[in-house]
């Protein structure tokens, strides 16, 4: 999923679970952090959602003293962290949960490799966010993950997953353009990669996927569980396409 998808999929998350919530949104002052704003308010909006405050911060800043009042002032039941891959978010939450905030907290892929969120520490038990396909060390029934897990005994990143599926999906895509007889360029590839429909990952993603345009919007709400060391899902598989 792109920025947006992301936030589409957590907003969809919280109107279930939720209905009516509250949700702060605090974004990283670069282009990586303000892009999917706009859109999110908009999103929340059509679901029912209401968004009290926008903070922007400095990426990376730490000291976030001042932002935390206004954040608690607002009261979110959940407030989501964009922009960021670690700092400020274990700050806010540290600082939200010693003023007595009780928002949960979420963050989008870029935060949600296990080993990036395991550094919260005890504050980040409960943070949850999204993630396009499993973790490696899922249980569920995931045949290539099996297969991962067989070549690399040792814990997977998330990016290595992106890069294993993209991978995947690639050679998918000049199996068809071959297929077709056509030449293999980036003009035909992307083609294919667009006929992709109802396609199986083997499990790396627990839902069929479909590629429309240049994202997959289909992702998975998951949470952290500092005493078991991992992440854990909290949702079931979410399509904004259906």
């Amino acid at each position: 999923p792109d920025y947006t998808e992301m936030f589409g999929i957590l907003l969809n998350h919280i109107a279930k679970e939720k209905p009516g919530a509250k949700v702060a949104f605090v974004y990283s002052d670069s282009e990586f952090g303000r892009d999917p704003i706009e859109t999110s308010e908009a999103t929340a909006k059509k679901l029912g959602l209401s968004v009290p405050i926008k903070i922007m911060t400095p990426a990376g800043s730490v000291d976030v003293s001042t932002e935390v009042i206004k954040l608690r002032r607002a009261a979110p039941d959940y407030t989501i962290f964009h922009g960021y891959i670690l700092a400020p978010i274990p700050e806010f939450i540290q600082q939200g949960k010693q003023q007595g905030m009780t928002s949960k907290w979420m963050g989008t892929f870029w935060t949600m490799d296990s080993s990036t969120v395991m550094k919260m520490g005890e504050a980040g038990d409960g943070f949850m966010g999204v993630m396009p396909f499993r973790y490696y060390y899922d249980t569920e029934k995931a045949p290539m993950l099996e297969k991962i897990r067989a070549l690399r005994p040792e814990y997977q990143s998330t990016a290595y997953i992106q890069g294993f599926l993209t991978a995947m999906l690639f050679t998918e895509a000049a199996k068809r353009t071959l297929d077709a007889g056509k030449p293999l360029d980036g003009k035909n590839l992307k083609a294919a990669l667009n006929t992709i429909k109802n396609f199986d990952t083997g499990g790396i993603i627990g839902t069929p996927i479909t590629i429309s345009g240049n994202s997959i919007p289909v992702g998975r709400v998951y949470r952290a569980d500092m005493k078991a060391q991992k992440m854990v899902a909290a949702s079931d598989w979410i399509n904004l396409a259906k």
